[in-house]
């Protein structure tokens, strides 16, 4: 499998974890402000960017879908009320992410049809062809092995299935870049140190994005891994990206 630039991107530098146990402890501590934080330092478009990226499910009409790194489960949530599949079913490796998730789902009345358990991106505990669809919002720049995950999910999904991933971008256009980089490396790690007491998991936001194989790039690794009809969709010019391939 190949080794990509933001593989080597650490929550701690001085750290002997591997990146998933630093990743697991990261969303452990910052799990009782995450779902806050989306909201505030995305003025609410998050939102908007899960609903966009969800609808791309719309024609195939999924019932069995599995949302990898699902954290405090909003995809799910949302999936289960625009797709109106039979089961989702949720991985994640922070405890404390899925804590807060099933806290929202028992709230909804949902959780006959939304079931969250820890889970690896990389070690499925799923049968071959056993989704319809698959979901990764802002999960895939933290897959220790981003190959290796994507495979993963790749083994899982059934013939015809989607797999639809809503990733952080770089925006391009002049002017936009230099506030949105000021506000990556300025705002948002201070905010998240205010809010949140942490302020490596934003540096590390930024500094993950920076180095993640976007765009054309991303969908190349995913044609590379056998997947079909893959495309990217930017959005709020190039802050965000949808990428998606079928098996």
């Amino acid at each position: 499998m190949t080794q990509f630039a933001h593989d080597t991107i650490f929550p701690l530098k001085d750290s002997d974890l591997s990146k998933k146990d630093q990743v697991a402890d990261m969303f452990n501590n910052i799990a009782h402000r995450y779902d806050f934080l989306n909201r505030f330092l995305s003025a609410g478009v998050d939102i908007w960017w899960r609903k966009k990226a969800i609808r791309q499910l719309k024609k195939l009409n999924p019932k069995k879908i599995l949302d990898v790194a699902t954290g405090t489960a909003d995809v799910a949530i949302m999936s289960a009320s625009i797709l109106n599949p039979e089961k989702i079913t949720g991985i994640d490796i922070s405890d404390g992410m899925l804590e807060i998730g099933r806290t929202k789902i028992k709230k909804q009345g949902l959780e006959k049809t939304i079931e969250l358990v820890n889970g690896d991106s990389e070690t499925i505990k799923f049968a071959d062809n056993s989704f319809d669809a698959v979901t990764v919002a802002f999960g895939v720049r933290n897959f220790e092995h981003l190959e290796k995950g994507l495979a993963e999910i790749k083994r899982v999904l059934k013939p015809g299935g989607k797999l639809v991933v809503l990733e952080f971008s770089q925006p391009k256009t002049a002017g936009v870049t230099q506030v949105y980089n000021v506000y990556m490396k300025l705002v948002a790690p201070n905010v998240g140190k205010i809010f949140s007491k942490n302020r490596n998991a934003y540096k590390y936001l930024d500094e993950s994005i920076k180095k993640f194989p976007e765009g054309k790039n991303f969908t190349l690794i995913l044609d590379n891994l056998g997947y079909t009809n893959t495309y990217c969709k930017p959005l709020s010019l190039g802050i965000c990206s949808i990428y998606c391939g079928e098996k």
